[in-house]
């Protein structure tokens, strides 16, 4: 006996096997996933953007408390004291400082996402901007006693850039290795060419990063899962404008860690002018 298979005109549910609908149905089962996908990327956008505006206004509010604390004891009758005006002093200093730095990340934050950062290019010497850098970390560095080497070549080591905004990038990188090492902790900061390029290492021998946070390292507002929540200051868009600055330039940033305890290392790779 033969039999013939005659096909239904209705449109078989999804997983009743081949069907003239299979093309459709895959599609939109694509598509559903597709928007899903992006509802969830939506979400996590919305989730990043309230945890950095509560993280901001913590950010700035402790500085304005100690500023506030510190007129109120210059304008009190322990004011008077010499030792005391040079304590409120050097808070006061480093409290603006803070500031400053919180405010011009996000003055750069607002530029790029605008597309209007703009480089001042000139032939400079990569070690002269290292130096500056860690110059300008000395304080914070001191405060936390920590012990920083560095290693860079006798000659100098040209390249076209901004010096401006490569001291920027290794500022925020010595002040991320900071952040996450222990007082007392080891940073070490090297420089060498090799290929045409400078490669300039900033190695700490703080708490680490886990495998799983490596990925997401350089995404805007991502405090990587490397200490208990806000046991860390920063609004997370540091490592954002140093991967941003360093692709202006033409180079590369990228972070490595053993994990957790291990440290961590970021290397900047820059092309040099020959």
């Amino acid at each position: 006996m033969q039999t013939i298979y005659v096909p239904s005109r209705s449109v078989p549910p999804l997983g009743s096997g081949p069907s003239a609908h299979d093309g459709f149905d895959s599609s939109q089962l694509s598509l559903r996933r597709s928007s899903k996908a992006q509802i969830e990327q939506l979400l996590t956008a919305n989730r990043l953007k309230d945890e950095f505006m509560a993280i901001l206004g913590h950010e700035l509010r402790s500085p304005l408390v100690a500023l506030q604390n510190a007129a109120h004891i210059l304008s009190a009758d322990a004011g008077h004291d010499i030792l005391v005006q040079q304590k409120m002093h050097a808070l006061i200093e480093r409290q603006l400082c803070h500031m400053v730095r919180l405010t011009s990340g996000l003055q750069d934050l607002s530029s790029i996402s605008r597309g209007q950062l703009r480089l001042q290019r000139e032939r400079i010497d990569l070690r002269v901007v290292l130096a500056a850098a860690i110059e300008t970390m000395e304080p914070e560095l001191q405060r936390h006693s920590h012990h920083v080497t560095t290693r860079w070549p006798d000659a100098p080591v040209w390249l076209q850039g901004d010096a401006d905004r490569l001291d920027q990038v290794f500022q925020n990188l010595l002040s991320n290795a900071s952040k996450y090492t222990n007082p007392g902790g080891d940073l070490t900061l090297s420089l060498l060419v090799h290929d045409h390029h400078a490669l300039v290492r900033v190695r700490d021998s703080g708490i680490g990063i886990t495998a799983a946070a490596l990925p997401d390292i350089f995404t805007l507002f991502m405090q990587a899962d490397r200490a208990p929540p806000r046991s860390r200051p920063g609004l997370g868009i540091g490592l954002t404008l140093v991967k941003t600055l360093v692709e202006l330039h033409g180079g590369r940033v990228a972070a490595l860690s053993a994990g957790i305890g291990h440290g961590s290392e970021f290397t900047v790779r820059l092309p040099i002018d020959d």
